[in-house]
């Protein structure tokens, strides 16, 4: 910034005298130190010195915050860094640099993982954005969130990724993968330092097992439907938010991930409409809602956009809260083997065409003849469906008045 004129005045002048200058131009007050005023009339102090025969100008700060006594105490300390041969301007700006490199490496994990949404989901589909912050906010956020994501380590990796390896062996790798591509980033961004701990190959391969050891062509532990109606007296004795999901889960052989997500705006005229995002075939699905279903949500209070709030305001409520669920009523089953039960039931116990419960399930036609004839999605076949399934939930015999802990094993029901 040109100033005009440069003034070295004979002797340190006092403050006060400093105070009387107005005209632009920078005026020496002393050692190395230099009163500069603009043609803003803005007041600052400057050490001026020269390296190598070049001049140099370094701010000191403006009048209102440092006192002169204070420039000139700075302007010696310059002086003893240019006798001991440092660049008193450099090492200010490689502390300056340094300061920034500290705060950015203090990014919490959760930061990194937004500011890296918002640099790769632009071309990806509304599916899979939704899918990665689902994932992350699930089963993440609440974990490692928090936490600086250069402190990210093999046992934080693995503190979020062991309690569902198993659970949801499916969902779990995608986290993995997720991870480690949030990590690499942060990598490159300077963050962090060191080996990527959510690494499969070498790493995490050694620690987890396979998913081809326990993800067999999936395989689902389910209830037999002839104790359904024990496991749902005993489900609604529970008074919980997890409990009112499961129960919701059952009555509608939805799939959780659906479930967790639902939105009062979602239902509508006795439909609960998911939209294709959220929906695992990537089409939107109207699931029929049975009068026990509907019962059920005009109990639930409304408390923001989700039917089954979390513990974290605005968030859904977590998968993990099924599991401890289970476990505490005594049922060595999965959420998503209900769907199986529900269909094992349409199969033996009713007369409804194969076609109609695939469609109360979201699935395509496999049969090419059959799928061509259908154009609609049977909405009212499927209402006294879903009718029958919700009536058969609430009989309980006196033999199914204690579950006998039998389950089965059923494929192909996804």
């Amino acid at each position: 910034m040109a100033v005009g004129r440069e003034v070295a005045l004979g002797k340190p002048l006092s403050a006060a005298a400093v105070a009387k200058l107005k005209k632009q131009g920078r005026y020496g007050v002393g050692d190395g130190v230099y009163l500069q005023i603009s043609k803003w009339k803005t007041r600052a102090w400057v050490f001026r010195y020269e390296r190598f025969g070049k001049a140099h100008y370094m701010g000191l700060g403006p009048c209102h915050l440092i006192s002169m006594a204070q420039a000139r105490a700075k302007g010696r300390d310059a002086q003893r860094m240019l006798l001991d041969g440092d660049d008193p301007l450099s090492a200010k700006r490689q502390k300056r640099a340094n300061e920034a490199l500290r705060l950015a490496r203090e990014q919490t994990f959760e930061q990194c993982a937004l500011a890296y949404l918002a640099d790769h989901d632009v071309g990806w589909s509304a599916a899979s954005s939704a899918q990665w912050r689902q994932s992350l906010s699930a089963y993440v956020f609440p974990i490692i969130g928090k936490l600086p994501v250069a402190e990210i380590d093999l046992p934080l990796i693995l503190k979020v990724l062991e309690p569902i390896w198993r659970e949801v062996p499916e969902t779990a790798s995608r986290v993995r993968s997720r991870l480690e591509a949030i990590l690499g980033w942060a990598t490159v961004r300077g963050l962090r330092t060191g080996d990527n701990p959510a690494r499969w190959t070498n790493n995490l391969k050694h620690l987890l097992p396979s998913r081809s050891k326990f993800d067999e062509v999936e395989q689902f532990a389910a209830l037999p439907y002839k104790d359904i109606g024990a496991f749902m007296q005993l489900l609604r004795a529970e008074q919980s938010v997890a409990a009112r999901a499961l129960e919701f889960i059952v009555l509608t052989a939805a799939r959780r991930g659906e479930v967790l997500n639902a939105q009062w705006s979602e239902i509508q005229d006795g439909l609960w409409v998911i939209p294709k995002e959220r929906m695992k075939g990537g089409v939107e699905h109207r699931v029929v809602l049975s009068a026990t279903a509907l019962k059920l949500l005009a109990a639930l209070p409304r408390e923001g956009e989700y039917i089954f709030i979390g513990a974290r305001a605005g968030q859904p409520l977590n998968h993990m809260s099924f599991r401890r669920l289970m476990a505490k009523l005594g049922y060595a089953v999965t959420v998503h083997g209900f769907r199986a039960t529900f269909k094992t039931w349409a199969s033996e116990m009713t007369a409804y065409p194969n076609h109609v419960v695939e469609q109360a399930l979201a699935h395509a036609i496999s049969n090419a003849v059959e799928a061509t004839y259908l154009r609609g999605d049977l909405i009212q076949k499927r209402r006294r469906l879903m009718e029958d399934w919700g009536k058969f939930c609430g009989r309980v015999s006196a033999s199914q008045s204690k579950h006998s802990g039998e389950v089965v094993a059923l494929r192909g029901v996804s």
